[in-house]
């Protein structure tokens, strides 16, 4: 039997999230969020008009949201690369990332995911929040017409990457002793015997439409290459690549 690669995650739950005066994740499970790191991180992106961060709880659902564009879980490397390692993840909150232009065009709309908040998301499926789960609302307004060039939706993605970073580099120096679960996965490869392949199909049609691979953070944009600038061609990552994040949707 050959074995490929190893991941350990360790998960730190979040019990509370409310406003402070910064960016802040502690090892108990109390998270902070500022406000005002909304404005210094549309100052960095000439594209971006506005960004509002909220805190959305479990009873404040039934609210108006622009489109979906990501949901986002805070997840960093602590040893190795996306797929191998040790992944550190935050549990009980998630990073939802919206956006619309100046004009009210949604960006990013393929799925029409705008809408009562309630009532577009897939309560409780993978890759979505659980309802009991606080979501941290990061809303962008993009400039006017931008939502049509690929410029556009990166330059969101990669405002909101700049945020999820800073909970991530605090969560790197997080005691491995003290996580609230640890799950170890380990590939297994045994001669003479058949691999299940599966064929994902990701969009990567242009514009607004794209995928990023690779990436440096589990579910990260910087460092990761779109799927259109590979041309399209199928690309083999791992199960333990892909239970970690290798990829990042951008529609």
């Amino acid at each position: 039997m050959d074995t490929g690669s190893r991941l350990t995650v360790r998960a730190y739950h979040v019990d509370d999230v409310s406003y402070g005066g910064q960016n802040e994740i502690t090892v108990d499970g109390t998270m902070t969020i500022c406000r005002e790191t909304a404005q210094e991180l549309c100052d960095q992106e000439p594209l971006i008009r506005d960004i509002q961060i909220r805190i959305i709880r479990t009873d404040e659902h039934r609210q108006h949201t622009n489109t979906v564009m990501d949901v986002i879980p805070l997840s960093t490397k602590v040893l190795g690369r996306v797929g191998e390692g040790i992944t550190h993840t935050l549990t009980g909150v998630y990073v939802i990332l919206t956006g619309i232009d100046e004009s009210g065009r949604q960006v990013c709309n393929f799925g029409a995911s705008d809408g009562i908040l309630e009532e577009k998301i897939a309560w409780g499926q993978a890759g979505t929040p659980l309802k009991s789960d606080i979501l941290i609302s990061f809303d962008v307004v993009l400039m006017e017409n931008t939502w049509a060039d690929r410029s556009g939706p990166e330059a969101i993605h990669r405002a909101c990457d700049r945020f999820c970073q800073i909970f991530r580099e605090q969560m790197k120096r997080f005691n491995g002793y003290k996580c609230t679960e640890k799950h170890v996965f380990q590939e297994t490869y045994e001669q003479g015997r058949k691999d299940v392949v599966i064929v994902k199909e990701v969009s990567g049609q242009g514009a607004v439409y794209d995928t990023r691979l690779f990436g440096t953070e589990p579910g990260g944009f910087e460092g990761g290459h779109s799927v259109i600038d590979m041309g399209c061609m199928p690309i083999i990552v791992t199960p333990n690549e892909f239970r970690d994040g290798i990829m990042h949707a951008m529609d």
